[in-house]
């Protein structure tokens, strides 16, 4: 009896089925209960004074009255289902590539990596804002996701480092998002089904879509979803625009800084920190990032430092840290630097960063890497003694190579490979990949909705890492030149560090 009970209470907390065009009009909208246990008030992850958004409760008893005043939103995907929640962040509607990721913590890099360029973010943690708003932690100047799906908000954070709430943080960069869905049924539903476009709505265009008839996505909602797409992704992030403008940028310049003006200069006056909501009582000096405890400036005064070109395809900010806790002089360059351009700063190493966007569409910088490989390719069959010496007096040193996520996406079609699309991507800070060499498992962080296919590879390429869930190329060590690339990330933050050795790796074979 028991058996049955359990059975018939699951399928009351299905949200809404997959329906064709045809059957629209006879698809419920529901909104989840309540997830089970208590994540806030008896919980360690907020204080005791915690409030979070859990979705809509039933109308009996006063809890009703914990979320009365919060707009409906509605989250619609493809295929016509429909997820009914309550609105956060900015009002309005957008619509983007709706992906998911694991990471427990961690969600403001997840919020400020401009990998997540053109998507709608699931967190499947069911509670995400707890400790606030950290601008130390931003991975880069702004946000660059479309919108935000989270099971519960916290809208009273605990935390010494936190300056400010993440629903303040969303309204201030104009992000759409929606609370209080079963983020579980729509990842099953994404993992089952693949990625696929969707649309928040909240507002004006919730109260549009509500007024239909059965409160169903009409075809013009659905044909605007289907039509969106991701292109010039890398393009896009690169653009200056409005105050978060870098017009006096360091990074066109080419010089190099330390990272504390990764984002922005170290100032009252800097554009991040007009767009950041204050903490209460506070100052726009308490929304600025520290300054870290060391700089590649104060590094050269000790010991003659190697230079490495990071190429900015939407770099994050911590591969940047990780370069110059070794020492080393970083040159930030923009993503259409020409191979010519970067030979020119006669670098020691050169960095091809992460990015959003599908790699094979970027067949501009494809070319520019591969004549990079080819500068050393030449000085590697020059030959060795005599004659390699003269061919470095003449023409150059070798430059050793390390790519990242899509710099390694970009790296490997540099030399002959192939890239795909993944059903659903690899999103999230738990994802385990395997030392082809010595049988090692390294769990790491992972964004990336395309992966090099292993079967393309070239003769010049040794697969180093094999993702341990799906058999996905995971990382490429190349044999004719000095390069090697990862898909994952190891400069991650907040974690995991087990791959961390990586960037040691590069150190040494700059020499």
């Amino acid at each position: 009896m028991s058996g049955k009970k359990s059975v018939e209470k699951s399928k009351e907390n299905v949200l809404v089925q997959s329906a064709s065009d045809k059957d629209l009009g006879k698809v419920p909208v529901k909104a989840p209960g309540k997830v089970p246990g208590n994540h806030c008030n008896k919980g360690s992850q907020c204080s005791e004074e915690s409030k979070c958004f859990e979705g809509p409760k039933s109308s009996e008893g006063p809890q009703s009255s914990v979320v009365s005043s919060q707009k409906e939103a509605y989250l619609i995907l493809a295929d016509g289902t429909v997820f009914k929640g309550l609105s956060i962040g900015a009002s309005g509607s957008v619509i983007g590539e709706t992906v998911f990721t694991t990471g427990m913590t961690g969600y403001l890099e997840t919020l400020t990596d401009p990998s997540y360029y053109g998507q709608i973010v699931t967190q499947t943690f069911p509670l995400i804002g707890n400790y606030g708003l950290i601008p130390s932690d931003f991975e880069s100047r702004k946000s660059w996701v479309r919108g935000y799906i989270v099971r519960e908000l916290c809208q009273k954070p605990s935390n010494f480092r936190s300056s400010g709430d993440l629903d303040s943080f969303l309204k201030a960069q104009g992000i759409v998002g929606i609370c209080g869905i079963d983020t579980r049924a729509l990842t099953k539903k994404l993992r089952d089904v693949g990625v696929m476009n969707g649309m928040i709505v909240s507002g004006k265009t919730a109260h549009d879509f509500t007024s239909r008839p059965q409160k169903v996505p009409a075809a013009d909602f659905l044909e605007k979803i289907k039509a969106y797409t991701i292109t010039e992704a890398v393009k896009a992030v690169n653009i200056k625009e409005g105050k978060a403008s870098l017009e006096t940028s360091h990074i066109r310049a080419r010089c190099e800084y330390p990272s504390s003006r990764v984002f922005v200069e170290n100032s009252v006056s800097s554009p991040l920190a007009n767009d950041l909501p204050l903490p209460p009582g506070g100052t726009q000096q308490d929304c600025l990032p520290p300054k870290p405890p060391y700089s590649s400036q104060e590094t050269s005064k000790t010991a003659p430092a190697k230079r490495v070109v990071l190429f900015d395809f939407g770099a994050k900010a911590n591969i940047q840290r990780e370069l110059e806790k070794r020492g080393l002089l970083v040159s930030v360059v923009p993503f259409d630097t020409t191979a010519e351009e970067v030979l020119s700063l006669k670098p020691d190493g050169i960095m091809l960063s992460n990015g959003p966007g599908d790699p094979a569409e970027n067949t501009g910088l494809i070319e520019e890497i591969r004549k990079l490989c080819e500068w050393n390719k030449s000085l590697v069959e020059a030959g060795a003694g005599e004659k390699c010496a003269e061919a470095c007096q003449t023409r150059g040193k070798l430059i050793p190579i390390f790519g990242i996520c899509l710099g390694h996406q970009m790296l490997a079609l540099a030399r002959g490979a192939k890239t795909s699309k993944l059903k659903y991507g690899h999103r999230g800070g738990n994802h385990p990949v395997k030392d082809t060499s010595s049988g090692r498992v390294y769990i790491t962080s992972q964004n990336h909705g395309y992966a090099v296919e292993a079967s393309s590879l070239p003769a010049c390429a040794r697969l180093s890492f094999v993702n341990v869930n799906d058999d996905t190329c995971e990382g490429l060590d190349y044999t004719d030149i000095p390069a090697f690339s990862v898909q994952f990330h190891p400069e991650a933050c907040g974690g995991p560090h087990d791959t961390n050795f990586l960037f040691d790796k590069f150190l040494e074979m700059l020499g």
